[in-house]
């Protein structure tokens, strides 16, 4: 046990004591009651893990296995064994609880669910302006995110496409109407086709917000041929789909989705010239920008800093992100009245012959751009409920921001929305007024059947660990199954939403949270606190539906002084929908100075999934990233 000095003030240090992360009472009273002479043999081993961690028939020569892997962490051979067959001592067996091999989700089942479903069967890991490396006002445009996002395992990646500044016959890749610095779409694409499958075989959904005038759409055609050939989804004769493919079906390849051009010229005489501006519907708080960039897609102005606007002023927010909204509230308190009409939005309406607002002044055909798109998206004109139409002999994809989504459950409209994404994709993007790449609570999405939740992936906080927890599901692959409620003609969703109907009660989680450790490994000991160690403290909440959602007030007692607190504490969370309920975990290190918390770390686990026993979960960081040795010993049971 080593010590650690801390500076008091110029004249004086105070030294602690580091401790060593130790078996709680109930991790010795389970060793005790399954162990012989203080060794845990393979007999014994397989009995806890069938009665204790709940696992379905574990073979014995996986058992060895485990303790044969613990052989460095001070294994014992049986005493009174005549084959002297080797064993687990208490301090092994707690390694062993503590390491990958014990992880809360198992890593051995990977792909599990079945893939071979329509594509609007889904869930879809999505991101949203996914070239930006900041925030959404002048942040600079690259590669790298995208690189990042699909390692990551997204499969939605989004590309904003102008006319380049820089060459005659160019595409560019940026945030219209911002200072964001752009970046060749060349470069975009060939990092997606590089990295589109390191982490998962399932197929990439690009989807573009295009801006170009026609000769420039046969450009990109013609860049998306010669980058991925055979890899791109081509539509059949009938160009529109009758059925997404499943994504089985899809491995290893690109599907692009936007608006299609229109087949025909409309009014030749309204031609734009080649050299025109693009234009651009700016948000109200870019107006007072105009100034700074005379042309859109003409010469680029020169790029100046803005700073970052605060998510918020309170000191919790600024260092956890937003807290994510009970979805109670957000169906309260949105004014249904609104205009449906977002500032940000990204898909122009159709007039009445179903010809775009912008493709009616198109006057040259794009036929090699129009075959490359498998996944049409569009708004027909008529608001929500025309949005919604379920059309028999077609599907597509709808493009709603936040705002738009809230006020159509407001506006009663959940059902139609459950309807119309059992055979058609919705996709979802934050509300323009984001200028910091802040999130929004994707529940209300998810629980609706919106498969593309997108979400600004270059940023951190609450709503973003969601994102993360729940496409940790099904080996990390990208692609979640709905539930099958959302996939039925009548069911559950019906009631999801209603304040006054009570869902009965499917199962009760209860967590037990033990211990931590970790800390000290991955921080200097004067990170949290110049004068003594840390006094760590949990959270533990749920967020699904609005009858499961719990605010984080459930809580621990802060441990004073110790870099591996021992909390043992044990939270019950009833639960009417698990397949849509995420369990949230925060360490929180207490600052009575400062008068606020310090971030030790955080995850967010799919329920679902969540193998039942006592297991070690790791720790993230801010942006989502495994901390390598922080994790906390914890246990599951479903009641």
């Amino acid at each position: 046990m080593g010590k650690q000095s801390y500076r008091v003030c110029f004249c004086f240090r105070r030294w602690f004591h580091v401790g060593v992360s130790e078996p709680p009472e109930a991790i010795e009273s389970l060793f005790n009651q399954y162990s012989e002479n203080g060794i845990m043999t393979v007999d014994h081993l397989h009995r806890f893990l069938v009665e204790v961690q709940k696992e379905r028939n574990p073979k014995k020569e996986d058992v060895q296995a485990i303790i044969d892997s613990m052989d460095d962490q001070l294994n014992l051979k049986h005493p009174h064994s005549s084959d002297q067959r080797k064993g687990l001592n208490l301090e092994a067996f707690f390694k062993y609880l503590l390491s990958e091999k014990n992880s809360p989700l198992c890593p051995s089942r990977g792909v599990h669910q079945d893939m071979k479903a329509p594509l609007s069967h889904y869930f879809i890991y999505t991101g949203h302006n996914s070239y930006l490396t900041g925030n959404q006002l002048n942040s600079k445009c690259s590669a790298g995110p995208i690189k990042d996002a699909l390692k990551r395992g997204l499969r939605g990646i989004e590309l904003d496409l102008w006319p380049s500044s820089k060459k005659k016959d160019g595409v560019e890749v940026c945030h219209g109407g911002t200072l964001t610095a752009p970046v060749d779409l060349t470069t975009c694409l060939e990092t997606i086709k590089n990295y589109a499958f390191d982490a998962s075989e399932y197929p990439v959904v690009i989807t573009f917000e295009d801006h170009l005038p026609p000769h420039l759409q046969g450009e990109v055609a013609a860049l998306l041929t010669r980058i991925f050939d055979k890899e791109i989804l081509l539509p059949d004769d009938s160009e529109c789909l009758k059925e997404f493919p499943s994504p089985e079906s899809l491995k290893g390849k690109i599907i692009i989705s936007t608006k299609p051009p229109e087949d025909k010229a409309k009014d030749k005489e309204n031609e734009l010239p080649k050299s025109t501006s693009c234009h651009v519907n700016f948000p109200p708080f870019m107006k007072m920008f105009n100034h700074t960039r005379k042309k859109v897609c003409g010469q680029k102005a020169k790029h100046q800093e803005y700073p970052r606007p605060s998510a918020s002023s309170s000191a919790d927010e600024a260092e956890w992100g937003e807290e994510v909204p009970n979805l109670k509230g957000i169906v309260k308190t949105t004014n249904g009245s609104t205009n449906d009409k977002d500032y940000s939005d990204e898909e122009g309406s159709t007039n009445a012959d179903g010809d775009s607002e912008k493709t009616q002044q198109n006057v040259v055909q794009a036929p090699k751009y129009r075959h490359l798109i498998s996944m049409h998206a569009g708004k027909p004109k008529g608001g929500l409920k025309e949005w919604l139409k379920v059309e028999v002999d077609r599907v597509r994809r709808l493009s709603l921001s936040e705002l738009q989504l809230e006020r159509a459950v407001t506006k009663k409209y959940g059902q139609d929305i459950v309807r119309f994404t059992q055979s058609n994709v919705l996709r979802v993007y934050p509300k323009g007024l984001r200028i910091d790449s802040s999130n929004y609570n994707p529940l209300i999405a998810w629980s609706h059947g919106a498969q593309m939740v997108a979400f600004n992936m270059q940023g951190y906080g609450r709503p973003l660990w969601l994102m993360h927890g729940m496409f940790r599901a099904n080996g990390g692959c990208g692609y979640v199954k709905k539930p099958e409620f959302l996939l039925e003609k009548t069911g559950l969703y019906r009631d999801l939403f209603d304040s006054e109907v009570n869902l009965p009660v499917k199962t009760t989680l209860k967590v037990t949270l033990y211990s931590g450790e970790g800390w000290d490994k991955e921080f200097h000991h004067t990170y949290f606190d110049a004068c003594s160690p840390p006094d760590f403290y949990a959270k533990v909440g749920i967020a699904g539906v609005p009858g499961d959602t719990s605010s984080m007030t459930d809580q621990t007692e802060p441990i004073k002084d110790s870099w591996v607190p021992a909390w043992n504490k044990e939270f019950k969370f009833q639960l009417t929908v698990p397949e849509l309920a995420l369990l949230r975990i925060e360490i929180h290190e207490r600052d009575d100075i400062l008068q606020k918390d310090d971030f030790g770390g955080q995850t967010c686990l799919p329920v679902s999934e969540l193998r039942q026993g006592i297991r070690a979960v790791p720790l993230h960081d801010r942006k989502g990233n495994e901390y390598k040795n922080v994790k906390l010993l914890m246990s599951f049971e479903l009641i």
